[in-house]
């Protein structure tokens, strides 16, 4: 960030603020507290060793009875039937539930969309469960182990523990059952028979969300027209990478640098050069020009998330964003891939008459929204232009390094960009904002639930206790319902959304044609709407 700043500083641009950073902040680490506890029959187990809570946990305590229910399902499709809840009295109790599912060896099953463990614990909160103690049995993971607390928390609201088979066993004990010998039981007979342990399970939970700040890099270049320097034209790109691997990683079982050159430093160098050119270049541009350097990006569009929330400036004066993510992998046939011209309509015939044809081969989307930061400015109606030359094979891994790029073809797409960016900072007319292409919720949503509202949730959490539509696509449910850009919704059928993995887990038990109601704040007034899928 600092050198960012430093060398466009050098270059000729102003900070836009006193430092030219603009800092937000970010959940770090999940890690477990001091407090977690659990005690059964007065007997205490290690807190570390023998329990450890899950990211998603409610930070209570809870002293109640115990009721196991086998893999915790509740699935009626055309080829599971499977309720672990029938005839079960949960309501204030412990649910214990085994963890994975009856077929853990099969890469695919029926039963893979029901296995997550949040989505178990969802479900026994919503059949009046105070708390879930989960465990695996040894076709699940034969070691036993816990895993590193990792990703955000979107905590589901009660205690939920894992706990190991020691324990469970201890639980179990006085119906004369263990956990291995449930988890063969119910693999092999495929029915669970849920039944109350008679055990008392004294147990407290304490997840830790460690924070801390990130910033942008937020540049600006006066305008050189008395008339036009008012608006604005942003160009920027992502400038976080992954670290030294993570979740985010394609080799997650490696840990080691990975560097990132493509994505994204040939993107951040490229816009770079880019304004530096319009600095350089008197009468270049009418219009004021931004720089903007994104953090976070890799953690879910953050950092231009957080731009657009809180802007330097009145986002309805910006002409257009152009957004450059992984431009330094031009192939020999000068594949290049712009998405977002359908968000005005003179951007298709811009950037077509604009290309060397020669040297440069266009891949052409309409769509303004995406996984990049330019979907932040879409969802705020801004036209958009993202530009790229694709994944390849070191994507996200440790060998995406400087010797792999294309130079000579970042050059070649830096001149197309600023080409482009050359007429959208100088031509008299501002762009006329249009809507694009489906604005569709994420991959993983659909391929889980099958069906979708037609809207692109708020990934970032900006809201507490809901989450808002950043985009509702017409023509789609949701807005044939009634619901609008903005709406904040805390309820699904009845039931409590207070964050995107809530969000994920009620459609994930919707069904095409099912008529549902929905509830959303609008401009803080409570609405009910009516939507059929």
């Amino acid at each position: 960030a600092v050198y960012i700043r430093d060398r466009l500083l050098e270059a000729g641009l102003e900070a836009m603020t006193p430092d030219g950073f603009q800092p937000f902040e970010v959940s770090d680490m999940v890690t477990a507290g001091e407090r977690n506890f659990l005690s059964v029959g007065g007997r205490s187990f290690n807190p570390v060793a023998d329990i450890s809570p899950f990211a998603f946990s409610g930070n209570s305590e809870l002293e109640a009875e115990v009721y196991f229910a086998g893999y915790g399902f509740r699935i009626s499709n055309d080829s599971i039937q499977w309720d672990d809840y029938r005839d079960a009295d949960v309501q204030g109790k412990w649910v214990l539930l085994l963890r994975g599912d009856p077929e853990p060896h099969k890469s695919v099953s029926g039963f893979i969309p029901f296995n997550s463990d949040r989505d178990k614990a969802m479900l026994a909160k919503d059949m009046g469960a105070a708390g879930v103690l989960m465990v695996s049995g040894p076709a699940n993971d034969s070691s036993d182990s816990f895993d590193r607390l990792s990703g955000e928390s979107w905590p589901v609201g009660i205690p939920v523990l894992r706990i190991k088979r020691n324990v469970a066993d201890l639980i179990l004990s006085g119906k004369g059952k263990t956990a291995a010998g449930l988890e063969t039981a119910i693999n092999t007979s495929r029915q669970s028979g849920g039944f109350s342990t008679g055990m008392v399970v004294n147990a407290g939970s304490d997840v830790m969300v460690r924070k801390k700040y990130t910033r942008n890099v937020i540049m600006f270049l006066p305008g050189e027209d008395e008339k036009l320097k008012d608006q604005y034209l942003i160009i920027g790109a992502h400038f976080d990478h992954l670290g030294m691997g993570g979740s985010g990683s394609r080799v997650r079982d490696t840990v080691a640098i990975h560097h990132g050159a493509d994505d994204n430093a040939s993107g951040v160098a490229c816009a770079m050069e880019i304004v530096e050119r319009f600095a350089l270049t008197p009468k270049s541009h009418r219009r004021s020009i931004i720089f903007a350097a994104f953090s976070g990006e890799e953690s879910g569009l953050l950092g231009s998330k957080h731009f657009t929330e809180n802007p330097p400036v009145d986002l309805s004066k910006v002409n257009a964003m152009i957004n450059l993510d992984m431009v330094g992998r031009l192939s020999d046939s000068g594949s290049l891939q712009v998405g977002g011209i359908g968000t005005s309509p003179v951007l298709r015939d811009l950037v077509v008459s604009l290309a060397d044809t020669n040297t440069m081969n266009l891949s052409l989307t309409e769509e303004g929204s995406g996984p990049s930061d330019h979907s932040a400015f879409y969802g705020k109606d801004i036209p958009v232009l993202f530009f790229t030359t694709g994944a390849h094979l070191d994507y996200h891994t440790p060998y995406d390094t400087w010797d792999k790029l294309n130079y000579p073809g970042m050059v070649s797409v830096g001149d197309f960009i600023f080409s482009i960016a050359q007429r959208l900072a100088n031509d008299e007319e501002k762009l006329v904002f249009t809507e694009a292409g489906p604005r569709q919720e994420s991959v993983r949503t659909m391929r889980r639930q099958g069906v979708t509202l037609g809207i692109m949730p708020d990934f970032a959490g900006n809201v507490k206790n809901g989450l808002r539509a950043d985009l509702v696509t017409p023509g789609k449910p949701a807005a044939i319902g009634g619901m609008k850009k903005g709406d904040i919704i805390t309820a699904i059928n009845g039931k409590q959304v207070s964050n995107i993995q809530d969000y994920m887990y009620r459609m994930g038990q919707l069904k095409h044609g099912e008529t549902i109601s929905v509830e959303v704040l609008r401009n803080g007034k409570k609405e009910v709407l009516l939507i059929q899928l």
